[in-house]
């Protein structure tokens, strides 16, 4: 580009986009702000059936046994119509799991590794796989995280996981393009995602974590990162897109990098210290 040349708007710069695929997708990306207005209000809409869905059975039970336990004493109708509410909180959780999946499994939302504007019709499958996941991370899925349910979930969406992985997370997204092998545990707040962006780019790119790797407490795994069989990645640490770690490596940092035996020996050391000075 020419040093005086002025920059293209964001939803305009497809410099680095593949050619349209059809005559949709360049109606898409000539009229990218409109085009995604409708996008995201059609994910509202169908948003909202799936919300509906779920809601009809909790609401069934709840005005069944409400209407029931009117004929209770004051104070007990009003306990057993709190019982009930909640039990149609997970009635309905439950029910969206199911529903969420069933729509996953029927909608294209194949998602494939993609690099191109935000603003394409490859970019769309991603856009409704990740939307109609939030619908439920957001919602119920830290109810059922730690349980088989939230496994069922995450495997029902498309995630690749092997025996007795350990998911103490619900910060997930793009489900379809992470592996975790067997015995790997993700420890609490980790947030993992098969994508990044900037510069007017979106890059989907799949994740792998090998057998019986450890990520450590709310650290960060990017788009396009492979983790090998026996790893570690540190707590907190955040590791960038093409990283690739190594069998049995130790990784920490941010950004994350290989951390070798002695320098581990320190921060033992220093963790040692510190825990002395306090006591």
């Amino acid at each position: 580009m020419d040093n005086h040349e002025k920059p293209r708007p964001f939803a305009e710069d497809d410099s680095k986009n593949p050619p349209a695929m059809s005559i949709l997708d360049r109606l898409i990306r000539r009229f990218s702000r409109p085009a995604y207005v409708i996008v995201v209000l059609l994910l509202y809409l169908l948003a909202s059936t799936a919300l509906g869905l779920a809601l009809a059975p909790a609401l069934f039970f709840f005005d069944e046994l409400f209407a029931w336990s009117q004929k209770l004493p004051q104070i007990f109708h009003w306990i057993v119509s709190g019982f009930g509410l909640a039990v149609s909180f997970f009635i309905f959780g439950f029910t969206l799991l199911f529903v969420v999946s069933t729509y996953n499994w029927l909608l294209p939302t194949r998602v494939r590794p993609f690099k191109g504007g935000y603003y394409s019709l490859k970019a769309v499958p991603w856009l409704l796989h990740n939307g109609l996941f939030y619908l439920v991370r957001f919602t119920f899925l830290p109810f059922v995280t730690l349980t088989p349910f939230g496994i069922w979930f995450l495997k029902a969406m498309g995630m690749n996981l092997g025996r007795h992985v350990f998911i103490n997370t619900e910060y997930i997204s793009d489900p379809q393009l992470i592996t975790l092998g067997n015995d790997v545990a993700l420890g609490g707040s980790v947030r993992i995602f098969a994508h990044y962006g900037g510069h007017g780019n979106l890059v989907v790119e799949p994740v792998i974590v090998g057998e019986r790797a450890t990520i450590g407490l709310a650290a960060t795994i990017m788009g396009d990162v492979q983790i090998g069989p026996d790893a570690t990645i540190l707590a907190h640490s955040v590791l960038m897109p093409g990283s690739r770690v190594g069998n049995g490596e130790v990784w920490g940092g941010v950004p994350a990098r290989r951390i070798n035996r002695e320098e581990m020996e320190v921060l033992k050391k220093g963790m040692e210290t510190t825990s002395e000075f306090r006591t």
